[in-house]
């Protein structure tokens, strides 16, 4: 991008995109969703291994956290692109704020209710009555869209269910707050396990399994940014340099866990743990070469529209996605 830098892109600079000089790397600036953990191994992988480096591009990583919001980060110039579920980034549009899935590393979804079996919950219409943790932050949006399509009410009563605001941890379902809590196949549910409840004494749900999985993890931009054939050449690149940085860590997960680990400037991550995670989300990822499947989005789209009164998204998006960056990178629709 050094040689094709324009007019348009410099006026881009100050979202993060830029050069320190003519000779150097393209800078990108990256959103995580969450904390650094091994759901983005891929990435620091890529940095790490040199991957980036070797697309000519000079990337830094933002964790992300509790009160920390993708979309507003992207929409205030402090990124280049970001890490979200596509439920938070199609709500995002439509209130204003113009994301575009550009790649979506990430093939199933890892979201799941988990319950204690001792409640007699084995079929989602035993939710009924019952009080259940739900993320909110934009993580509450594939559970409403669920609910919907169910016809279970989420404002409590006999015939529908109470939600309460769950934190980012397992405590609801252990002080028993509540009958099933949220949980990530690679994440909370070991939290479950680790804290002395064993898996034969739990059921659950999975989003993905009950035909209900919206996207996650995908990568997204700023509309205006993709009309600048310098971004696209440059967002083109990262996809590349990224997608190879998670087939590296499907190929070496213990190395790539020891990685996220060394990235890790918070100390909160264990060795153990990431290796778990690490195992799970390469079982997510498996089966993508980065590009967006029409049918995966389509899906998605028609389940957030499901939301009788009170839908995640009121209409169909449009431009919402592009292959512009893909097609670039020179990938194809597997």
């Amino acid at each position: 991008m050094n040689k094709l830098l324009t007019a348009t892109l410099a006026a881009t600079l100050g979202s993060g995109l830029g050069l320190a000089s003519a000779s150097a790397a393209d800078e990108i600036t990256l959103q995580l969703k969450w904390v650094t953990q091994a759901q983005f191994a891929g990435y620091y992988v890529a940095k790490d291994k040199g991957f980036y480096e070797e697309e000519d591009l000079d990337v830094t990583i933002l964790p992300g956290g509790p009160d920390i919001a993708p979309p507003q980060v992207i929409a205030g110039g402090g990124a280049d692109v970001v890490v979200e579920w596509m439920p938070a980034a199609l709500a995002a549009r439509e209130r204003g704020v113009p994301l575009v899935n550009i790649a979506q590393p990430f093939k199933r979804s890892g979201m799941m209710l988990t319950c204690h079996e001792d409640h007699g919950i084995t079929d989602p219409q035993h939710f009924r009555g019952k009080t259940l943790g739900v993320w909110f932050f934009g993580n509450e949006y594939p559970f409403l869209s669920w609910m919907s399509r169910l016809d279970i009410p989420t404002d409590g009563g006999a015939d529908g269910v109470t939600v309460i605001k769950q934190g980012f941890n397992v405590d609801p379902l252990l002080q028993r707050q509540a009958e099933c809590i949220s949980t990530m196949t690679y994440n909370e549910y070991w939290q479950v396990i680790d804290a002395g409840i064993p898996e034969d004494e739990l059921v659950v749900f999975k989003y993905d399994e009950l035909g209900v999985a919206t996207l996650e993890d995908g990568l997204y931009v700023l509309e205006e940014n993709l009309d600048d054939p310098a971004f696209v050449d440059a967002m083109a690149r990262f996809v590349t340099a990224t997608m190879k940085g998670w087939e590296y860590a499907r190929e070496n997960p213990e190395e790539a866990a020891e990685i996220v680990l060394e990235n890790d400037d918070t100390g909160a991550q264990t060795e153990n743990h990431q290796q778990r995670m690490m195992g799970e989300i390469n079982k997510l990822t498996a089966g993508s070469n980065g590009v967006l499947h029409p049918g995966d989005y389509e899906r998605t789209v028609e389940i957030l529209l499901a939301g009788g009164s009170d839908p995640v998204i009121t209409e169909v998006p449009q431009g919402a996605w592009t292959h512009a960056v893909t097609e670039k990178a020179g990938l194809a629709v597997e």
